[in-house]
């Protein structure tokens, strides 16, 4: 795959979950380095929401991505609206209530897959006759939970290593179309699903503030934006923030058992881990921009 920079003036960008959060930032950075985007949310209020970032380069439309004819439609907008689409960013996902698995409702976990993995392959499959015929890119956000230990949200981090192997495989599936992939790696971003998901959760908190404070740093949505559209520029395979992450990535068959050896004998991680297996779960705490049908903040 050639290397070569992609210009993104005048090109088509459809974005799922594109409300807030990472989704949003990466709709005004693309609007800023002269692309014109789709919004596609679960939000009734998307196209409002759409006509804020650009009154004429911005559309929006409502769509589910858990419904493939959903996301065929938004194609469908995208392509009526501006006579193409060169990008799709699956960009909608969510995030379940802290738990330990066998606390985890049935529920939660079969949300989180619905949207994380279920929603991400209905969302490429839904462009890529576009994308193909414009040899252009799909963006998948994974995350770190793609290679660090998932204790206390292992479905998330299950969705999130899912998407990887997406990524993974469709970047030699495609090649022979002209079209990248390319996948984002990120910590932890300061978006509302954080916010609920996260800090709002002293027992979460508490399980973070028992890792190495390396790991505990976090990017802005902005940030992450940025990364992702610099790395659309440049068609590259994977962007990771914050950069501390790569090499662990990159030794991620040494360090992995590593660390899980030695959170596995953290006595203050253990105990976390006991309250929050004790703990009733009994719902989804936070979405991000993107599609569950729980009234978003």
């Amino acid at each position: 795959m050639s290397r070569a920079t992609y210009d993104l003036t005048g090109k088509v960008v459809l974005i799922t979950g594109g409300n807030g959060g990472i989704g949003a930032a990466t709709a005004r950075a693309l609007l800023d380095r002269g692309a014109r985007v789709t919004i596609a949310d679960i939000a009734p209020n998307t196209p409002d929401r759409a006509r804020e970032l650009h009154p004429s380069n911005a559309s929006g439309c409502v769509a589910d991505v858990r419904d493939r004819g959903s996301l065929e439609q938004a194609v469908e907008h995208t392509v009526d609206r501006f006579g193409r689409l060169d990008v799709v960013i699956a960009n909608a996902g969510l995030l379940a209530k802290a738990a330990t698995l066998r606390n985890t409702p049935t529920a939660d976990i079969e949300a989180t897959l619905a949207v994380n993995v279920t929603g991400v392959a209905n969302t490429v499959a839904a462009a890529l006759p576009q994308v193909i015929e414009n040899q252009g890119q799909v963006v998948l956000i994974s995350s770190v939970f793609a290679f660090l230990n998932g204790m206390g949200t292992i479905p998330y981090a299950m969705s999130k290593a899912a998407v990887e192997q997406l990524g993974r495989g469709l970047r030699i599936e495609l090649a022979d179309h002209g079209v990248s992939v390319l996948t984002a790696y990120f910590s932890l971003v300061q978006t509302d699903m954080i916010a609920r998901g996260v800090d709002e959760d002293p027992v979460v908190m508490e399980l973070l503030g028992a890792l190495p404070k390396a790991m505990l740093k976090r990017i802005t949505p902005a940030q992450a934006a940025a990364g992702i559209a610099d790395g659309l520029e440049s068609r590259a395979v994977r962007v990771i923030r914050p950069n501390l992450w790569g090499p662990v990535s990159s030794l991620r068959g040494i360090l992995g058992p590593t660390l899980d050896t030695r959170f596995s004998h953290d006595r203050r991680i253990l105990d976390v881990l006991a309250r929050l297996d004790a703990r009733a779960s009994r719902s989804l705490s936070a979405t991000a921009a993107a599609p569950s049908r729980r009234k978003k903040s």
